[in-house]
């Protein structure tokens, strides 16, 4: 193992031990039949042969997935220690997109391929992913687990239930619920007002029929009837706890610190007043360590957490990513959604509660979604149309921006298709290289990591570089009315931020209780910089509307509602469930 990033020659990690020459199916195959064509390495033996890692730091899922015992990998004599601190020797390097189209961008499709990429070049690198959610799964975005060439194996598990860590988030939050109603039942001790329960129930599917419910139905037996609803699970507080605590006994104290309801004097009650805390922690303490798989290149992929970055913060774990950092290099990790909303929050949430920062920053974008943002409709976007990519261009131009106020010089990645011109990807360049930004084409949809080694020497050429001196978009001591105009305003090319009454208010109140040092989590759509989705490229002088407030102090932010987005999604008009089985040899077909 080395200790410091060395380009193409003296790093000395363990050979792979498999001949890559897979069998693939041809170009345009279904993800599903590509992956089936790679046999995966045993876990034990990558864990061995990638990370060095012993038996007993590795707890087998099966032949081809794990779990990592954090308690042994910090004393383990053959990897880089995790310092008392949390400190490593890794390097760390962000992905982020524009903001998402129809026509696809490939963030997490990117992070794997850059990660098979700079492993080719010599250089020690994995990758941290989120766990995927079966909302999307089942609904219309499908899968988490990349495209083509460049995916995490075996993508039927990670799709689907994977190691059971989003499934544990739901029993620890409803059973929560459930000590909140039961508590009221038996002689509110606490003395909650049930008109002010504010913690709702999840379900890790799309159902809109569950937003609003009424529980206590029935008679007394049955508890007290209130109004209450369900979230999808990956929006859960919990989800956000577990994704930024840094061992079991910082997530018992974060469970314990959720507000769950308000007495009627106006007091909070908390999980830990409840009793809860406890048997949730217990609940999760296998979630709470973080799962390894591999890419197609037998390459190890770390995955942790699933917060969606509309709505949540949209970053894998703190623990997956120290856990990655003190075996590898480098290690390249996916912020949700676009720069805006993922990016942002991975720096003004992630990074700033749990000390990281990036040494190196990767935007990608898709000639296919520029010409989108430039008004093209999805059936003409093959044909080329160079006037409509400079105007979507714009989108682009901000999100590149944008990491440059955080102190971040990005690398741009043009995930190619095979639509894409010359002519469009010279004038990408073009307006790149106008904002000092270096932008590179990469194929390892099609090529997996072959495909992307321009890519990463660029990326590695900026990793032996002096880390960038990372700056926070805002101060914790501002309010935070000031912080989320401040990310409205500076990020979202908003003139204004609309606060409701009852945003307004219940920002007073988190203030008083003594939140307001909190960063800001902005729930909106992620399809435009604006609360508009059909808001295309980069629109300004809009006014971003704030609904509600809601603190997480568990978790250490506050959620700003914007606009009707919902933390509940529903199933479009064909979901995706329509067209996943299981065919006569018993294996999964219609899943992406």
């Amino acid at each position: 193992m080395t200790t410091s990033l060395e380009l193409c020659e003296g790093t000395t990690f363990v050979d792979k031990p498999h001949t890559f020459a897979p069998d693939f199916p041809p170009p345009g195959s279904p993800d599903i039949e590509i992956a089936r064509a790679v046999k995966p390495m045993p876990i034990q033996q990558l864990a061995q042969n990638r990370l060095g890692l012993g038996i007993e730091q590795v707890i087998p899922y099966g032949h081809y997935k794990a779990k990592l015992n954090l308690d042994n990998l910090r004393d383990g004599e053959n990897v880089s220690p995790v310092s008392d601190d949390g400190s490593t020797t890794g390097k760390l390097v962000l992905v982020t997109a524009i903001t998402p189209t129809p026509a696809g961008e490939g963030k997490t499709t990117t992070s794997i391929g850059l990660t098979d990429a700079l492993n080719l070049l010599g250089i020690n690198t994995s990758v941290c992913l989120r766990e995927p959610s079966l909302g999307p799964c089942f609904g219309l975005k499908g899968g988490a687990a990349g495209g083509g060439r460049a995916q995490a194996i075996p993508m039927e598990d990670l799709n689907l239930h994977f190691n059971g860590d989003i499934h544990a988030i739901t029993a620890a939050h409803n059973l929560l619920a459930a000590m909140i109603d039961n508590h009221i039942q038996w002689g509110n001790e606490q003395n909650i007002d049930s008109r002010r329960v504010v913690w709702r129930r999840v379900v890790d599917l799309n159902d809109r029929a569950l937003r609003n419910v009424i529980v206590g139905l029935g008679g007394k037996v049955n508890g007290i009837p209130r109004e209450t609803g369900f979230d999808i699970t990956v929006a859960s507080e919990i989800m956000a706890v577990l994704c930024l605590a840094e061992n079991l006994e910082d997530l018992q104290k974060r469970l314990g610190d959720i507000i769950v309801a308000y007495r009627f004097d106006d007091a909070p009650v908390t999980a830990r007043a409840l009793g809860a805390d406890g048997a949730m922690t217990v609940l999760l303490k296998d979630a709470m360590l973080p799962n390894l798989i591999q890419t197609l290149e037998y390459n190890p992929v770390f995955v942790h957490g699933g917060p969606f970055a509309n709505i949540a913060h949209g970053c894998s774990s703190v623990a997956a990513t120290r856990a990655a950092l003190a075996v590898s290099d480098v290690v390249v990790t996916e912020a949700g959604f676009g720069a805006d909303l993922g990016g942002e929050k991975f720096l003004d949430i992630k990074c700033r509660l749990s000390g990281l920062r990036p040494d190196a920053a990767v935007l990608v974008c898709t000639i296919r979604a520029l010409k989108s943002q430039g008004g093209v409709e999805k059936a003409d976007l093959n044909f080329e149309n160079v006037t409509a990519l400079q105007n979507g261009a714009s989108n682009l131009v901000r999100h590149i921006q944008n990491l440059q106020q955080f102190g971040l010089t990005p690398v741009v990645c043009i995930n190619r298709f095979p639509s894409d011109t010359e002519e469009e990807i010279a004038a990408v360049k073009a307006l790149c290289l106008d904002l000092g930004v270096t932008a590179v084409c990469a194929e390892h949809w099609a090529k997996g990591g072959n495909g992307a080694l321009e890519l990463a020497q660029v990326v590695a050429e900026e990793l032996a570089k002096p880390s960038p001196e990372v700056t926070l978009l805002y101060p914790d001591e501002i309010s935070l009315e000031e912080k989320v105009t401040k990310v409205a305003t500076k990020l979202y090319g908003a003139s204004g931020v609309s606060f409701s009454a009852e945003a307004k208010k219940q920002m007073a109140v988190y203030t008083g209780m003594g939140f307001g040092h909190l960063p800001v989590c902005i729930a909106k759509t992620p399809y435009s910089f604006s609360s508009d989705p059909k808001a295309l490229g980069a629109p300004d002088n809009h006014d971003l509307p704030v609904r509600e407030m809601r603190l997480m102090a568990g978790a250490g932010f506050v959620v700003a509602v914007c606009g009707d987005v919902m933390t509940m999604p529903g199933l479009p008009a064909s979901p995706a469930a329509l067209n996943i089985r299981l065919d006569d040899n018993g294996l999964i077909e219609g899943l992406f």
